[in-house]
């Protein structure tokens, strides 16, 4: 893992290596999801043979109830009291995220009210390439259930028995046996055997990502939740934690990006022999040894505050603060999720501590958090006036009215005067 400077030239470079859009993974998507709209079951069952290698004709579009029910007997009960554990604590969080509906009068007459309402029919996107992350299926099918959404269609081209457990330990029972960008598509387009959904969820490959980006003019996305990125900021600390920490992260994808930002030379120094001893102890098979030589970065800072500018620029999908505080914490401003704390190990937001994993990616937490219980509902706005707060607010509405020459607007409030 190289040792830089931060520069404003490298800083530039790592920017800009987010910004450049995947022209061919945009191609590939646009491709299939073109055909799933033409072809529809027909084209689902092409590509997910092609690509995936799986016979949907041999062995079913959707797991069977019976399938679910065989998974949840063949976990361990260490799996399922782990599993119950994780449910809860993001159940918890989602019913603290959750809006409210509200009502107010603004003025005499004049009342406004939120009503919050579901949205009904969700589909969510569980990557099954060479892990299964069952934990995803936690964090997008609970908050939804918090919601009160009516329907989750669960989507994962290799449902293994953990993952099924999960579902049937939610009460999920719609799992298709699709992954990739052809189960994006099928989810936004629908099919004859797959629903078309309000809205998807879940993170994915470049071609999945590529995928909801294409898809959203027309269907709903939750957010862009692409490569894996991770940051720790610390001058001081245990070395062998911070380096297990950027490993967690750099094993989900050769293109996860991992970086630690340090004042510290003998620090960087520390945590690089830390990763060279951890990674050797990894299969080599693991993504982990390719995203730390082409992705991964230790980048030494003239002060605190230059590292945490650089930060706030990045924008990281996580973030660690081992040594940090309140004050620390306090300087922060663009981050999906930040872990306080010498003990805020970053797996435990990845499954357990309640937090929601998906997470924004390529800077995008500039301008929103992760997910959240709220990106499962609508609310609706509402407004009741009376005859008195039409008195109230009438010749005001047809000042403004007549300033933006909107005479049918004026003429709505005229008539009932």
């Amino acid at each position: 893992m190289r040792i830089l400077r931060l520069t404003s030239a490298v800083e530039k470079r790592l920017l800009a290596a987010r910004k450049s859009r995947d022209v061919q993974a945009e191609k590939v998507a646009a491709t299939i999801i073109a055909d799933i709209r033409r072809r529809g079951d027909g084209a689902l069952l092409f590509w997910t043979k092609k690509l995936d290698g799986i016979n949907l004709a041999r062995q079913g579009m959707w797991v069977s109830q019976h399938e679910i029910e065989e998974a949840q007997k063949s976990v361990g009960a260490d799996f399922l009291r782990a599993m119950k554990h994780a449910i809860a604590n993001v159940r918890k969080v989602a019913e603290k995220q959750l809006p409210r509906n509200w009502s107010m009068e603004v003025e005499p007459g004049v009342n406004i009210g939120q009503r919050v309402r579901p949205i009904e029919t969700i589909g969510c996107y569980i990557p099954g390439g060479k892990a299964t992350l069952l934990s995803t299926l936690v964090m997008t099918a609970v908050p939804a259930q918090v919601a009160g959404t009516k329907k989750i269609v669960v989507v994962c081209s290799r449902p293994n028995h953990e993952l099924l457990a999960a579902a049937g330990i939610l009460g999920v029972s719609e799992v298709a046996r699709i992954g990739g960008a052809q189960a994006i598509a099928a989810l936004a387009c629908g099919t004859k055997t797959i629903p078309r959904v309000d809205k998807i969820f879940g993170p994915g490959n470049r071609f999945v990502t590529a995928a909801k980006q294409l898809v959203s003019c027309h269907c709903a996305i939750d957010l862009r939740a692409g490569p894996t990125e991770a940051i720790v900021i610390a001058s001081r600390g245990n070395p062998r934690w911070i380096a297990a920490d950027l490993l967690a992260q750099a094993e989900h994808a050769a293109d996860a990006g991992i970086i630690l930002v340090t004042t510290s030379a003998r620090l960087a120094r520390e945590v690089r022999r830390e990763l060279d001893e951890q990674l050797k102890r990894l299969p080599e098979t693991n993504s982990a040894h390719v995203s730390l030589k082409t992705r991964g970065v230790i980048l030494l800072a003239a002060s605190e505050d230059a590292a945490l500018e650089f930060v706030n620029r990045f924008a990281p999908e996580h973030l660690s603060l081992p040594q940090g505080g309140a004050a620390t914490l306090g300087k922060i401003s663009a981050a999906g999720t930040v872990f306080v704390g010498p003990w805020a190990a970053q797996p435990l937001g990845d499954y357990a501590s309640g937090s929601n994993h998906v997470l924004p990616t390529g800077g995008w937490a500039r301008s929103r958090g992760g997910l959240s219980a709220a990106d499962f509902v609508k609310c609706i706005s509402v407004q009741t006036v009376s005859r008195k707060g039409f008195q109230w607010l009438a010749a005001d509405v047809r000042v403004l009215a007549r300033a933006e020459n909107l005479l049918a607007h004026e003429n709505a409030v005229a008539v009932r005067e």
